[in-house]
Parts: structure tokens; sequence; C-alpha cells
């Protein structure tokens, strides 16, 4: 900025534009940019590896407990809670922390719920829950825990955003929270996404972790067998997948739904799903099932019914009796949220605040060195209390001791208090402790319980000094402590007990056509010049010969089907094309070119149209007399580009694309020449691609058609005219040969376009 700026600003504002540095724009956003960044990764989006909070979070349970609103208390508005919260401690938006709250609420969406909630917290469906002038809260067991040590001295505070009041920095309790409860959150060019785990388990490794601190990641899920998700369900990744996204701390999980079989009268069934996966709201999960319905894209699914109440029954019912089950919830895991993957990014701030990505073993380790030193701090804590107990017990000896000098310096002396310091020997709180001493505590036998007391101090106060000089006892302490809380928390408690199974799920199986797409009978029409059609039904070839098509056009295929077919296109170049049965335009009108829905050009030639599902092999031959057998699965392509089974030599095309019969043991090929030869079916080679072996050799002009047929029955072929009529040669002895071989002129009869 120039002075002009500055010397335009009015009287009124004179400091307007003190602050005003001449600096680069793009330098001055990037310093104010990386601030803010900074903040919301250490103040806002990820949590602490301590206690596995973030400042709301922390804030919101802080406000709580100075709220006295523990378990055993009543409940108060939330208006309250949040109030306070964002009048005093998290200066943002109050919905932004009623939302924070409400979570904490949720048994649904926390393993272990830090707040106990009274009212509407929303539910599983996905609604919302009621605003916060009409809920009331309190703190569940879990938060006390978590904020047990606070009054001794375990962590540091900071004053709040306003100076006026303080709050700690962190949580000391012997709660393993950030794993037991999870974590999810976006900051600036990072994020933290962290699942929940069962807290029985997460003791139990770190207690071997206190025992020993070397343990490998292997040591550590010997006892962390996984997730453990509020709502259930059930994890089916490997073990070795699950391991490596717990070493490497990035990966994910897959969680299904969990489902049972109920049985009905007359030998119906329905699946029902009693658990669904973390995370997927209810309501939507139906919506999109029943999606699948009307939009016909499962067809063996018939209908589901929401029959939940507090507990969650999701009737899935099939088309039919005799539909696989596994084979419908399979459909479903793949297409609908009953299968969901949990994502795992253990992003979070260290011990000095820093942010890093962690192993499993690494977080719970950073937590029991932060419990370490939580230990030693209420220790020493501890140890400063003792130690002002002993010294007013040893004053109000001093007063039993001497307590007729002493009421008589308190009756005669105007200042007693530097009297009786300067006879007795007293400390100003040892003085001020006896002055303060009610009358009523003027009783011999006061003496004897002050010593009782004074001595079980100082034995305490012994054995907490062997503890501060002791690693293996601080070991020992915290092993004890976290035993006692895994026994609250163990899996025989209701709050405890494992609600998602860790197994392996048996290996993706394809789903067959029938169950995504109706299964209904088509036909197939292709004209000469390519455009494609399919009429509703198996019609006859009366009907299909008074179909309608383009001037100049003709039929050139047509042969039954059904919609869950796949289609195979043989181009003369030996590329092979798949189209969907069920994809096809209607019987409807001319169709549509067939060019348009591959990428095949103009000039290309279609050789060959019929079902996949016509035959499990094919015979495919060139021009120049070279041919194989290719099983049929060989010739299916997954993409509009097609797939290559053919390579014709240079200047031959592709010829001809036949079924195998079933049964046939024989290959009849004949040529332009018109030459019929008939040769094993054996002594061609069967490939998946290539050029193949010679056919049939000829003088002049090429193959003109093949096929197989079971030789003891004879070669059959049609008869001229619109008789119908089919002839069958059964004296092939005179045209068999070798492979290869010229042939001669075939029976009298025999078709003059040389086709079978």
């Amino acid at each position: 900025m120039t002075s002009d700026v500055t010397d335009a600003v009015p009287d009124e504002f004179p400091d307007a534009f003190n602050a005003i540095v001449d600096a680069p724009f793009d330098s001055a956003l990037s310093d104010r940019y990386l601030v803010y960044a900074l903040s919301t990764i250490t103040a806002r989006s990820l949590p602490d590896v301590r206690d596995g909070l973030k400042p709301v979070h922390r804030r919101l349970l802080w406000a709580m407990r100075l709220l006295k609103l523990d378990p055993a208390q009543g409940y108060k508005k939330c208006a309250r809670v949040v109030g306070d919260v964002i009048g005093k401690y998290h200066p943002h938006g109050d919905q932004s922390v009623y939302d924070a709250m409400v979570r904490l609420a949720q048994s649904f969406a926390m393993r272990y719920p830090l707040v106990d909630g009274q009212g509407n917290f929303g539910n599983i469906d996905g609604d919302n829950a009621a605003a916060y002038r009409y809920t009331e809260a309190r703190l569940t067991q879990v938060a006390i825990d978590m904020m047990d040590g606070l009054d001794e001295d375990a962590v540091d505070y900071r004053p709040t955003y306003n100076g006026e009041e303080q709050e700690p920095e962190l949580f000391p309790g012997l709660f393993p929270n950030l794993l037991a409860n999870g974590a999810a959150g976006i900051a600036v060019g990072m994020a933290t996404s962290i699942p929940p785990h069962n807290a029985a388990e997460l003791f139990d490794a770190a207690i071997l972790l206190i025992d020993q601190p070397g343990a490998t990641d292997a040591q550590v899920l010997e006892h962390v067998k996984g997730p453990d998700f509020p709502t259930g369900g059930l994890v089916v990744d490997s073990a070795a997948s699950i391991a490596e996204a717990y070493a490497t701390g990035r990966g994910g999980f897959r969680v299904r739904a969990r489902w049972v079989i109920e049985r009905e009268k007359g030998g119906g069934w329905n699946a029902i799903i009693t658990e669904i996966p973390y995370g997927v709201a209810k309501g939507k999960l139906i919506e999109q099932i029943a999606g699948l319905i009307n939009d016909k894209k499962l067809p063996i699914l018939a209908d589901i019914r929401d029959e939940s109440d507090s507990e969650i029954r999701i009737v899935i019912e099939p088309r039919s009796r005799t539909v696989d089950p596994d084979m419908l919830m399979e459909s479903l895991f793949r297409l609908s949220d009953l299968e969901n993957r949990v994502s795992l990014n253990l992003n979070v701030l260290d011990s000095r605040r820093t942010p890093r990505v962690m192993s499993l073993r690494e977080a719970l380790q950073g937590w029991v060195e932060h419990q370490f030193i939580v230990l030693q701090r209420r220790t020493a804590h501890r140890l400063g209390k003792i130690s002002d107990r002993v010294e007013l017990l040893d004053g109000y000896l001093i007063a039993y001791l001497n307590l007729d000098r002493v009421i008589e310096i308190i009756r005669t002396e105007d200042e007693p208090k530097p009297v009786m310091i300067a006879e007795f020997g007293l400390t100003d709180r040892q003085a001020e402790a006896i002055l303060d001493m009610r009358l009523r505590r003027l009783r011999k036998l006061e003496e004897m319980e002050i010593r009782k007391e004074r001595d079980g101090l100082e034995a305490e106060k012994t054995g907490l000094e062997l503890l501060l000089g002791s690693d293996a006892r601080q070991r020992t302490r915290l092993k004890k402590d976290m035993g006692r809380l895994r026994e609250r928390y163990g899996p025989d408690t209701l709050l405890g007990k494992r609600r998602t199974t860790v197994e392996e799920a048996a290996p993706a199986r394809d789903i067959p056509l029938e169950a995504m797409i109706e299964r209904e009978p088509i036909t197939v029409i292709m004209s000469q010049r390519g455009w494609i059609r399919a009429m509703k039904g198996h019609a006859d070839e009366a009907t299909i010969a008074a179909q309608k098509f383009k001037e100049g056009d003709g039929p050139m295929f047509a042969f039954p089907a059904q919609t869950t077919d796949k289609i195979l296109l043989a181009a003369e170049t030996g590329r092979f094309y798949t189209l969907a049965a069920d994809k096809l335009p209607g019987g409807r009108g001319f169709g549509e070119p067939v060019r348009l829905m591959i990428d095949l050009d103009g000039e290309t030639g279609i050789v060959g149209l019929l079902p996949a599902s016509a035959a499990e092999k094919l015979i495919v031959a060139a021009t120049d007399g070279r041919g194989f057998v290719v099983r049929t699965a060989d010739t299916i392509a997954e993409t509009r580009k097609g797939k290559t089974v053919v390579t014709p030599r240079i200047g031959a095309k592709l010829k001809v694309v036949r079924p195998v019969t079933p049964g046939a043991d024989y290959v009849a090929a004949i040529g332009d020449n018109r030459r019929l030869l008939v040769f094993p079916l054996a002594e061609l080679a069967e490939l998946a691609r290539g050029q193949g072996v010679q056919l049939q050799r000829y003088g002049d002009g090429g193959l003109s058609d093949a096929t197989t047929f079971v030789f003891a029955s004879g070669l059959s072929w049609p008869m001229g005219g619109d008789t119908g009529r089919v002839r069958t040669e059964t004296d092939l002895a005179p045209w068999r040969a070798a492979r290869g071989a010229a042939g001669r002129m075939p029976p009298t009869g025999f078709p003059r376009d040389n086709r079978f």
C-alpha cells in the first residue's frame, strides 16, 4: 500500500491502517492460511493420543463436571450446558457444540457413551435430535473415569480464551478413550478416522505393553481382535489385512450386517437382519434396498419390511423359496450398504501436539506413557497433601500436650498467634489451625485419634515415596488400577461385551445374471445393415418374416434368447464383441444400429451373432481355410472395444462362427470350389486365440462353410424351397480324409450356396 491511502483516512479513524504491512499478497495469504491450518489441526479436528478427545468434547465434559452432572445427580437442560461451553470455553456456534454433545450421547454412534441423555437424541434411522431446549443430560460413569484425577494435579491447566477461568489441557483418567470410542475429523490437508474398539481388549493390550514395552504389533493383535462397533455386525477382512492396517495406521475394514434365516411353514423362508453396519442410517438403507426392488435390479428379491422396535429387525423376502439365501445376501452386500467400508486413519496429536499417523501399538503406547506421568503427578500431589496434613496434626499434638497453656495464651494475649509460635516453635499454618479449632474437639480422646491418623499418613507416605522411586512398583500399580477398571468394562458385562464378530468371509463368488436381471424370453433380430432389436417372447419364423425393415434392408440373424443372456457378435476381423440381451432395444420399430453399442466401424462386416449360452464351444475359421475350436467363455469381451479371438493371415477374413454340436466327433468343411471334406474333430486344435490349423486346402477360392456333427448320425442339410424337408447323408466314407485334404464334390442335392 502507498502512503496516499494512509493520508486519505478520515480523522475520526486515525489508527485504522496502522497494522497494514507492505508485502506480496501471495506470501501474506500463505502465512495467514498456515496459521489457520495449524489451528484447525491442533485445536479443532484431530484428537489427542492421550485422552482421545478434541477440544470441543473436552470442554463439554469439563463444563458438565463443573455443573455437577454426575451419574448419581439429576439431569439438566442441554441448553444450560451448551451455554456454559460457548460462553466460557469454546466460542463457536451453539449448533455445532450441541451436535457434538448429541453424538457423545448416542449409543449407536459411541461404543462407550460419555453423556447420558434424556429426551430425543436422534435414532439409528437417521432422524435428528430435538432442540437443546427440550433435551437434558448428565455424565456417564465412563466420563467420570476419564476425568478421574483432575483434582489431584494430574494434568496442566490453561486459561480460557478470555482469561477469566481455567480449563484442563487434557483428561488424565484411566480409560483408553481414543481407541475405545474412536474418532473422526477433517482438518486442513489431513484427516483422521478411528473406529471404536473393545475396552477390555485394549486394557489387556496395555498391560502387555506395561510388561513388555518393546512388544510387536503381532503381540498386541493377540489381544485386540479388531474393531468393536456399537451397532455390532461382522468384520469380514482377513487376519493379514487387519494386521497390515493396524501396523501402518492406514487401511479399512469391511463391515457386514448380521442376518439369520427364519423358516416358515410350507418351506418358505425370510432373511432377518438384526445388526447393520456402523454409520449406516437404517431408514436410508431400507430406501436403498427398496429402490433395487422398484428398479428390478435384483429380481430374486421380492420385498423388504422394517419390523424394528428397540431392536433392529429388517425382513428380507425372496422371490421364491428356491432362491439360494447366500446368493441373495451376497447380492445385497454388493448392491447396498448392508456391507460398508469403515476406514482407518490413525492420525492423532502425540504428546508434543504434533500430528502423525500411528500404528495401533504406538497409539496404545502413547496412552500408557501418559498414564505413567499421571500416576507420578497424582502420587506427588498426594505426598504434598500428606505433608500438609502431617504438619497440622503435629501442631494439634503440641496443643493437646500444652492445652492449659494454649488456652491461657488465647485468653490473655491480644495477639496470641505470635506468642504461640515463639513459645512452642509452631509454624504459621499450625498456629492458625489451632486458633481455628472448635471447642468441642478439645477432648482427651482426640489426641489418640490424631496420633492414629498421623501414623496412617506416615505409612501411606512411605509407600508413595517407594512408588515414586521404583519403576517396577509403578508398573505393578498401573496394572492393578487397569485390572480394576477392566472388571467394570469386562467381556461379561452388558456394556463391555464384544458386539462385533471378526471372521473372514468366504471368497466372493460370481453372482449369476438371473439374480441381477429378470429372466424373460426374447427373440433377437439383426438386419443386413446391422440394425438390432429384441422382441418379447420366442417368435416363430412367420412372425420374424413379418417384421418390417428399412427400405433396401432385410433380416440377417434371428434366434431365441433370454434377457439374462450375453450376445456374441463376431466381426470379420476376428474380434468378438459382447452385448447384454437386457440392454437391447425393444421390438417396436427398426431397432438401433449395433455399431453404436460397440466400437465397430461401418466398413467391417459382421460374420456371426449368437447367444453365449448356445454352446460351450465354438468352431471358428477364416476364408483361407485355417481355424480352431474356442471355448465360448474365452470369447466374451468386457468392454466396447471387443476381444481379439481369431487373427487371420493377411488377405483373409473370419468366415465361420458356429456352435460345436453336443457330442460331435467330426468336422465337415466345404470350399468355394464346391469340394467337401470330412475329418475327425480331434484333429482340430482348441485355442483361446490365434490363426488355428488348416481345415482344408484349395487350388483356388477359399473356405465357404464349416460345421460339426455326429458321424454315426450322418450329415444333414435343408432341402430347397419352402418344404422344410431335411436330407441326411449317412455314408460319408467317400469324403472322409485327414485334416488339410482337398476333398471331393458333395453328395447330390447339396445346397448350391455351399452352406450347411
